[in-house]
């Protein structure tokens, strides 16, 4: 299943917010250009404002403020890519070098901080203090599940809950605020608002999850990263974490966690994980929360949006990058 195809009730919108992208990288000072040039080049799924322009289509509204609304939620996510590959150190993204690999690390961090701007110019454009409230939080989130992120690695005590609330803050708050504000800009009902929060809530959620599963079971290849390349660097998803639940004492991925580093040691934690069983639950876990985003819709109009939303659904949990 290609998302492109998913996408056909908004795809004049998307092209639209396509050229916005394209637009923000198209300035005078060349060398900014170039940079941002570089990163729009690798258009990725465009998942985020999919998901927002859907949200709209249930109610009668002005399509260019969902589509400024739109940009505004993919720049934000590419600047949120920026600044984590800037502090992973990470020297590949989607297949292509990353910003900080090709112009170090302060021209990224400046080349994020400007898409962070660009972002933050496209919500204020929507007139709408719901949206621009909830876009601020949204980048307190990003940074909330980021700086989590670094200050769990390497910890071994971590629940399901705390894994939950750090991946809502670094990947489902952004799916929650494109569903959510696309709903709210089109004037929907306060149904139909709660309905589309709680779907991208869900929706990113397992979206996340399949990720982390996928850095376990996906080829490097396809993935675009090492495989592992999650407890390399000391960070435990629902994978590991299952897997710890099942072999609390004897677990190579402790004894790993107390020699990061040690290859040996990473080989025997990640054949762990990808024992058959432990992936299949952690795919059990992210079809109950993609359950939860396809129950949200069912009181929803049946049109071709409500259809698209539902086959987004399908399309997380089948996804192989």
């Amino acid at each position: 299943m290609q998302a492109t195809s998913i996408y056909e009730p908004v795809k004049e919108g998307l092209e639209r917010v396509e050229q916005n992208l394209l637009d923000v990288a198209n300035l005078r000072f060349p060398f900014l250009a170039q940079v941002l040039a570089h990163v729009f080049e690798s258009k990725g799924k465009r998942i985020r404002p999919a998901i927002a322009l859907l949200a709209s289509e249930f109610s009668e509204h002005d399509p260019e403020i969902t589509e400024v609304m739109a940009s505004g939620v993919e720049l934000l996510h590419v600047a949120s890519l920026i600044h984590d590959d800037t502090v992973d150190e990470s020297d590949i993204r989607r297949g292509r070098a990353t910003l900080s690999s090709l112009w170090g690390s302060n021209v990224a961090v400046q080349a994020g901080d400007y898409v962070f701007a660009s972002a933050a110019a496209f919500m204020c454009d929507t007139g709408d203090i719901q949206v621009i409230r909830r876009f601020s939080k949204t980048i307190m989130a990003l940074a909330s599940g980021q700086l989590q992120e670094a200050a769990d690695a390497h910890v071994l005590d971590q629940t399901r809950d705390h894994y939950l609330g750090r991946i809502y803050n670094k990947t489902a708050s952004l799916f929650e605020t494109a569903s959510e504000s696309g709903a709210i800009l089109s004037g929907a009902s306060e149904e139909t608002v709660n309905a589309m929060c709680v779907y991208g809530r869900s929706l990113g959620l397992g979206f996340q999850i399949v990720d982390d599963i996928l850095d376990f079971e996906g080829a490097e290849e396809v993935v675009g990263k090492p495989v592992g390349s999650d407890l390399a660097n000391g960070v435990l998803t629902l994978p590991a974490i299952i897997a710890m639940e099942r072999s609390p004492s004897d677990n190579p991925v402790r004894a790993l966690f107390k020699e990061p580093g040690d290859d040996r040691r990473l080989a025997e934690a990640v054949a762990m994980v990808q024992d058959p069983a432990i992936i299949e639950e952690s795919y059990e876990f992210a079809r109950g929360l993609c359950h939860r985003s396809l129950e949200c819709l069912k009181d929803l109009p049946r049109i071709p949006a409500r259809d698209s939303l539902e086959e987004i659904v399908e399309y997380v949990l089948t996804r192989r990058k």
